[in-house]
């Protein structure tokens, strides 16, 4: 298997060709480490949020985009598929680097991971990547610092003339897409941690709403978190009958059915102590070759409905 880290740069490499059309823009730190920014000073689009989410799965998935109804609103949606889950949605896609200095926080996700290979995923998978340059795309509100793109080359053992960091806020239209494009990966991510061996998940495909654009952080994490526990759904095929496919879907979790703003309230929105089940999709549809094909969850467009305003 290739670098996902060289093939992600092939398409930050089209990013940056296509800043001014994607309506996104690109600095260098003063460390020479380069920061695409996708929704911090610039709009940024829903197509800037499909090139990030090929450049966060490092162009082993297909996103696309399409209208469907919710309520009586028209709201865009993101699939993706791929039949590489587990290198691009737990060795790239996922977000697992708590990305903290004294001047800045953001959490990251996308193939740097991958050089580091530290988190479990990488062990269960076999996976390490090895290359010279590197992207990460970070959840954030405020600007990276080069000390932020130094510790990220530290950790992947490049220059930091090597380090590329997409930046954008959750609250922006990337942030939204890019999170409607994680439901395949969270769907692998819980399957996994059930104790089922991610390189026997031959395919994964998902689809979420794209989430309106909250007025604030907080809003939107809300928002785009309640767009794939009650809206997303996913499809995997895999290899072999598991007794704990009933558990991928957020309907497995007790709180299930509190928006998760009533959820983070309750919890003074620390998020680590939010459980784990939550993060998962609404419905999940699991074909084992050879075997049964089952459907697992529900999806609740009510609580979409008041989450996102309609």
């Amino acid at each position: 298997m290739d670098s996902l880290n060289r093939t992600a740069i092939e398409l930050v490499d089209e990013a940056l060709e296509y800043a001014e059309e994607l309506d996104i823009g690109a600095y260098e730190l003063e460390n020479e480490a380069t920061v695409l920014d996708l929704g911090l000073e610039f709009d940024g689009g829903v197509e800037a949020g499909l090139l990030a989410t090929e450049i966060q799965t490092a162009g082993l998935a297909t996103p696309n985009r399409y209208l469907a109804e919710i309520g009586d609103a028209s709201i865009p949606h993101v699939e993706l598929s791929t039949d590489q889950p587990a290198l691009s949605l737990l060795c790239s896609q996922k977000a697992g680097w708590e990305l903290a200095t004294e001047d800045f926080e953001g959490l990251g996700s996308g193939p740097a991971r991958a050089l580091v290979a530290e988190e479990e995923e990488f062990h269960r998978v076999g996976y390490t990547d090895a290359f010279d340059l590197t992207a990460l795309a970070v959840e954030t509100d405020t600007q990276p610092t080069a000390a932020a793109a130094a510790q990220v080359a530290d950790l992947a053992g490049v220059e930091t003339s090597g380090v590329f960091l997409l930046a954008y806020p959750t609250a922006s239209v990337v942030g939204s897409v890019t999170n409607a494009a994680r439901v395949a990966e969270l769907a692998t991510f819980r399957l996994s941690e059930l104790g089922y061996d991610p390189l026997d998940i031959v395919s994964a495909s998902g689809r979420a709403p794209v989430a309106p654009i909250a007025g604030d952080e907080r809003g939107a994490i809300a928002r785009t978190n309640d767009a794939i526990a009650y809206g997303g759904s996913a499809h995997l095929i895999v290899r072999e009958e598991f007794d704990r496919f009933d558990e991928i879907p957020s309907t497995a979790a007790d709180d299930h059915g509190e928006p998760f703003r009533a959820i983070f309230e309750d919890l003074e929105w620390s998020f680590e102590e939010t459980p784990a089940e939550l993060f998962a999709p609404a419905t999940v549809t699991v074909d084992v070759l050879g075997g049964s094909t089952s459907v697992y969850g529900e999806r609740n467009e009510e609580l979409l409905v008041d989450s996102f305003g309609l």
